[in-house]
């Protein structure tokens, strides 16, 4: 069995380890772009503050692991065309020019996403940065060493990471995004604007609601202002980070996919051609609040899909669960994480949804500490099924969403959650656990609308 396998980050290199793992007499080839595999690009940001101080810490594999293990790795290769009907492929080696021609059993394309360029005016001139893999990270770290002034466009977890970095490197930080809202993708507008709060207290300078129309730059070709619906805004760097693209260029116009090119893909990986299977950045994902396919390109959406890849390629063994995107940040002293839906994206879905949040501490107030935590519970309002969940504290209580994304996966009610088993100890929660206190307010909350319209 020749298996190839195209593209080499998270889903790629988890593909890998298990295929050699699970069928160590397959013959693995894999073709990767770059000249190095799983690079963990959400570390971007810890590098440039600082806090990892050895960019290479943030590869977790290696082209020669993976060799060591049984792989035929050829990297810095390029695949240039696949032909479904005779199992072939053409790549380009990139150091050499030249191509050739390679034949698959199966063919396993996790080629991951690629940083959306918007066509905005003077988007080439220099130190106008992307921020996805380890080449543009090392440019933006050697960049802003001489950078005063640093515009990040986009709001998401990247921008936010990144403009927290730039403040604590001395650097002034015009943050731009185009909606009213930090964030607005994860967490509900209680929980921006205290984030909103924290980057202004610290000195960067917001600029929510500003759409970028264009970039002018000096006399020798770099970036000097980037100029908004609303302002213009003096730089030297800039850093682009609005959002992704599934890279399936070569197979789009061949396979079933979402509008924006994301592949559909079975529970058990295959495409719509049933020897091509696909994992990670590149394809849509079953949203399991949302009951519906989504494009939600995350790492660890990307690792299972990956593994899954490598039990299902001879024959549908596993199934994949579908995916809530939980999700987790932290900013400066406040820790935050969300999942499933927020109020906000559940009616883009068209669901009928109620929330409860609920102000409390995370363990009992005779303890000598004992912080503050916000937690909000989003569900179907008729049928009371879990949709979404977020939380926010001083304190670490970001696990408790990872426990909630179990409750949604599992379909559970808000009374199923109201009297799940949590265990109880003064130095970590308190008797009634977060989340079942969450949901009892809930219930108290449905029991008194109910009181009062009889």
């Amino acid at each position: 069995m020749k298996i190839i396998v195209i593209g080499c980050t998270h889903a790629g290199t988890q593909t890998v380890k298990n295929l050699l793992r699970l069928h160590p007499d397959a013959d693995i080839t894999v073709y990767e772009r770059n000249n190095n595999v799983s690079f963990l690009s959400c570390g971007i940001a810890l590098n440039v503050g600082g806090v990892v101080k050895n960019a290479e810490d943030l590869f977790y594999s290696s082209p020669e692991e993976l060799e060591a293990l049984g792989a035929t790795m050829h990297v810095h290769h390029n695949v240039l065309s696949i032909n479904r009907q005779a199992k072939t492929i053409v790549v380009e080696n990139l150091e050499t020019n030249e191509t050739k021609q390679d034949h698959y059993d199966k063919l396993v394309y996790t080629t991951g996403s690629t940083p959306i360029v918007p066509p905005i005016s003077g988007i080439g001139l220099k130190h106008i940065q992307l921020c996805k893999n380890y080449a543009q990270a090392q440019d933006i770290i050697k960049k802003a060493a001489h950078a005063t002034n640093i515009a990040v466009i986009g709001a998401g977890y990247i921008g936010v990471e990144l403009v927290e970095a730039f403040e604590a490197y001395g650097k002034h930080v015009t943050f731009i995004e185009g909606s009213d809202r930090v964030l607005n993708k994860y967490l509900d507008r209680e929980f921006t604007d205290e984030v909103e709060q924290t980057l202004t207290n610290h000195g960067i300078q917001l600029a929510l609601n500003e759409k970028v129309e264009s970039f002018a730059g000096n006399d020798d070709g770099y970036v000097k202002s980037v100029q908004t619906s609303k302002a213009t805004h003096d730089v030297d760097l800039v850093i682009l980070c609005v959002g992704f693209r599934p890279q399936t260029e070569l197979v789009k116009d061949e396979l079933d996919t979402l509008s924006n090119g994301a592949l559909l893909v079975n529970d058990y990986m295959q495409t719509s051609d049933p020897s091509i299977f696909a994992a990670g950045d590149n394809c849509s994902i079953f949203h399991n609040s949302a009951q519906h396919h989504a494009y939600i390109p995350l790492a660890t959406n990307a690792t299972k899909m990956g593994t899954l890849v490598a039990y299902n390629i001879m024959q549908p063994t596993i199934r994949y669960r579908g995916t809530q995107g939980t999700s987790g940040l932290k900013l400066y002293d406040l820790h935050m994480a969300s999942t499933g839906l927020t109020e906000d994206a559940a009616a883009t879905y068209g669901l009928d949804v109620r929330s409860t949040t609920l102000i409390d501490h995370e363990r009992p107030t005779f303890m000598p500490t004992a912080t503050e935590v916000r937690l909000k519970l989003v569900y179907e309002n008729e049928t009371m099924r879990l949709i979404g969940g977020q939380i926010m504290s001083k304190s670490d209580q970001t696990q408790l969403m990872n426990t909630l994304s179990v409750c949604i996966q599992q379909g559970m009610t808000v009374e199923d959650l109201a009297f799940s088993d949590f265990f109880f100890q003064p130095h970590y929660n308190k008797p009634v656990n977060l989340l079942n206190t969450v949901a009892l307010k809930t219930l108290a909350e449905r029991d008194q609308v109910h009181l009062q319209t009889q």
